[in-house]
């Protein structure tokens, strides 16, 4: 494990201070498992983006049924 020194502002610190008090856990396992969950967030919302724009893409639309047609046949 790597050590990651940053500033935070007051507000957000004295937040996270008072959040570590009080489920008596340390302030680096509550920004560890903030940052995990965010950037869990960014990674869905980009794979979501992805489907939307295939949606909208006739080639990769087609390729997509002609796969379909392809596995419908294997399975008759």
């Amino acid at each position: 494990m790597k050590t990651f020194t940053s500033t935070l502002p007051d507000d957000l610190l004295s937040s996270l201070k008072d959040t570590a008090e009080k489920l008596t856990i340390p302030k680096n396992k509550i920004i560890e498992k903030a940052l995990r969950i965010y950037l869990d967030q960014l990674n869905r919302a980009e794979y979501l983006k992805s489907f939307k724009q295939a949606a909208n893409d006739n080639e990769i639309i087609m390729m997509a049924e002609e796969g379909m047609k392809e596995y419908l046949k294997q399975n008759d």
